[in-house]
């Protein structure tokens, strides 16, 4: 025990450091938190690395090929949903948008876009695709009260320190009737167990936080958020598990990889239980 939760799982860091971290089990809310996690001094060292592809546009890779040719699919997707919401005005903010695309493609939309990234190579790539519209993520601080009709986090949530005040600071953002839109990946999953330490969603220390669908829900209703919506993101369960594969085998096995997402995604359609899932939520008085 530590900190009076049990440890579920010890995970390595396969991307950068190599080191160990429990996943600790939070029962009153259905999840599993990082420990230790790095302070904010040493976080931003665990994504130095080339291979942390949403703050790079390269393909040098079977892996990185698959991740753009999905994320290509992903974005046509996104502006589908967003556009589904049918607002009156169309501010939108992505924190933690990356490279960029899906605020680039929202532009072409005639979507009012802003973008929170921390990391600077990340950002700057940004900039050049969206005339400049994306910032660190200091700047949440400072834009108005209810400035933006939709705000998004495309597999961030999990990443954001101090999370409490990181969801009242994205309410007070949030236009009265506005959309919140969170994709985390579901620690739930079938993936998930199959793949157990191995499973790359758990991604630490970069991910603080792991969510089921009970703990995203429990945590915005607190701050008068409801959850309206949840909707499956199925082709993670593939990429997630070709990414596994690296690490529990050494090598890549994409037949392998194909079959345990394609398995993952068919006991979804019973479950509701997808390797990723997008939460939409609003406020109370939607």
């Amino acid at each position: 025990m530590k900190n009076n939760r049990a440890i579920y799982l010890t995970v390595k860091d396969y991307s950068v450091s190599g080191e160990n971290f429990h996943l600790l089990y939070n029962e009153e809310l259905d999840m599993l938190e990082t420990f230790p996690q790095p302070n904010a001094e040493n976080l931003s060292a665990y994504y130095k690395s080339d291979d942390y592809i949403s703050h790079t546009d390269s393909r040098r890779n079977l892996l990185e090929k698959v991740y753009h040719i999905v994320r290509k699919i992903s974005l046509k997707r996104k502006l589908k949903l967003i556009n589904s919401f049918k607002t009156e005005e169309k501010a939108l903010l992505d924190i933690g948008c990356g490279t960029g695309d899906f605020l680039e493609t929202a532009l072409k939309d005639s979507w009012e876009i802003t973008g929170i990234e921390p990391n600077e190579n990340a950002r700057q790539i940004a900039n050049s695709k969206t005339n400049n519209a994306v910032f660190e993520i200091e700047r949440l601080k400072t834009f108005e009260e209810n400035s933006f009709d939709v705000i998004t986090l495309w597999h961030v949530l999990e990443h954001l320190p101090n999370l409490e005040m990181h969801i009242k600071l994205i309410k007070h953002l949030l236009k009265p009737n506005g959309t919140l839109v969170i994709a985390v990946p579901n620690f739930k999953s079938h993936d998930a167990k199959h793949y157990k330490n191995f499973w790359a969603a758990y991604d630490v220390p970069r991910h603080l936080w792991h969510f089921s669908k009970t703990s995203i829900s429990k945590m915005l209703i607190k701050e008068g958020i409801q959850l309206k919506k949840v909707l499956p993101l199925s082709f993670d369960a593939y990429y997630v598990s070709l990414l596994s594969e690296k690490y529990k085998s050494g090598f890549m096995n994409p037949i392998k990889a194909f079959w345990i997402g394609m398995h993952s995604n068919l006991k979804a359609k019973r479950s509701k239980e997808y390797s990723s899932l997008i939460y939409i939520l609003k406020h109370y008085n939607s």
